[in-house]
């Protein structure tokens, strides 16, 4: 992924809803423009949720999401209807689509009603208007007759959904808002083996277009070349940002006067989650040999022989606590409905799921009482240098001494 493409967890994610048969696929692929979805007159074509990251104008970079019918029947079907309402969880808005003419169904109006408790903004596209008699009846404020087939005010559906989309904003940014015009701040990256070949990871890639789009800039270095680059930079940076598996090296090779975070940090703050992550990981003091732990990926990488999540994370916490915790790992969209087996949650960055998505797994957590922290307040935690790397965000120190 280059630079100058969105990835797929800064884009809105729109997810299109129904009953199976209304057109759902069918609607998208018009909104689209191009054929992303298999389209039948089979009801139950579609059996998973599709997503295609794409720019439609006038919304820009978006995800949208075809989704199984919502009234899908017998076993394989309740299955499908679960990973449909799932993916409400991580929609920044959806569209509903009816079938024009036909009275409201009961798992139509659910759904309206789960699209305003969890606050999504929705509206309701009436598809196959064309087979109405008539002139069309009037749409109401968050409805529209549309014709997937015709095209007919599929153009209109857009501007709709884009007036419906949350703006950006005021939202809180990677880094980007730390710095001013000519700062410069030292990135630290290590090259390893889950390392993409010729490539950064993700979090990486946005952290260094957010400090460029702040008029600052950016030196990457490798944890053994940081001492000799401060050295001989002739300036002091606005800050270090560091991988959180080199913390430790990295907080001892950098000077107390220059402050020190970690992506993984930045990016439970860009998530929104950085407080209660911070409040969850005191839990790892009582931790003990009959409690099981939760580690949670956003992505699916290949594992390697000495990977963070399943192997570096759970012996550190072992030499930590002098315990022998039970783990469990998930990773991709696997996140477990039901909590209350385990003692703490230890999540990814996050960089691959979008804010709504870490927020629900949060107020899951929350709603269960069960601490959830992240990589690296847990790897700082453990190293002793967990207020060191909160030093630029005051207001959060608070939540280690409550």
């Amino acid at each position: 992924m280059g630079l100058n493409e969105t990835p797929s967890a800064g884009r809105v994610h729109i997810g299109f809803f129904g009953l199976r048969n209304t057109g759902k696929s069918s609607l998208l692929n018009a909104v689209a423009g191009q054929d992303l979805a298999v389209v039948s007159e089979v009801k139950g074509t579609t059996t998973d949720p599709v997503y295609k990251s794409m720019e439609i104008l006038p919304l820009g970079p978006v995800v949208i999401i075809d989704t199984p019918g919502i009234d899908d029947e017998g076993e394989l079907g309740a299955e499908r209807v679960r990973r449909a309402r799932r993916v409400i969880n991580r929609i920044d808005a959806a569209v509903l689509v009816t079938e024009a003419g036909a009275a409201p169904a009961g798992a139509e109006e659910e759904l309206a009603g789960l699209f305003r408790e969890k606050e999504i903004p929705f509206l309701t596209a009436r598809n196959k208007c064309d087979l109405l008699p008539g002139p069309l009846p009037p749409a109401g404020e968050a409805e529209l007759f549309v014709s997937a087939r015709t095209g007919t005010n599929v153009d209109a559906l857009k501007e709709k959904i884009a007036a419906m989309v949350p703006s950006s904003d005021g939202k809180l940014r990677i880094v980007g808002d730390l710095l001013s015009p000519s700062d410069f701040v030292v990135l630290v990256v290590p090259i390893d083996k889950a390392a993409p070949k010729g490539r950064l990871i993700l979090p990486q890639q946005q952290t260094i277009r957010d400090i460029l789009e702040a008029d600052a800039s950016a030196l990457v270095v490798k944890e053994h070349e940081l001492r000799y680059a401060l050295e001989h930079l002739g300036k002091k940076p606005r800050m270090v940002i560091t991988d959180s598996q080199v913390f430790a090296k990295v907080s001892a090779d950098t000077p107390p006067d220059i402050p020190l975070t970690s992506f993984s940090i930045l990016f439970a703050r860009y998530k929104g989650f950085l407080g209660s992550a911070v409040r969850g990981v005191k839990r790892l003091d009582s931790i003990g040999g009959g409690d099981r732990v939760l580690v949670c990926e956003g992505c699916t990488h290949h594992r390697q022989c000495d990977d963070i999540g399943t192997v570096k994370i759970p012996r550190w916490i072992r030499d930590y606590t002098g315990g022998k915790p039970g783990f469990v790992f998930t990773s991709g969209g696997g996140f477990p409905a039901d909590l209350s087996p385990y003692s703490l949650i230890v999540h990814c960055g996050g960089c691959m799921l979008n804010e709504r998505e870490m927020r629900f797994r949060e107020q899951c957590a929350a709603s269960q009482k069960v601490p959830m922290t992240n990589y690296g307040i847990l790897i700082a935690f453990m190293q002793g240098i967990l207020e060191r790397s909160l030093s630029l965000f005051p207001h959060i120190l608070a939540e280690l001494e409550d």
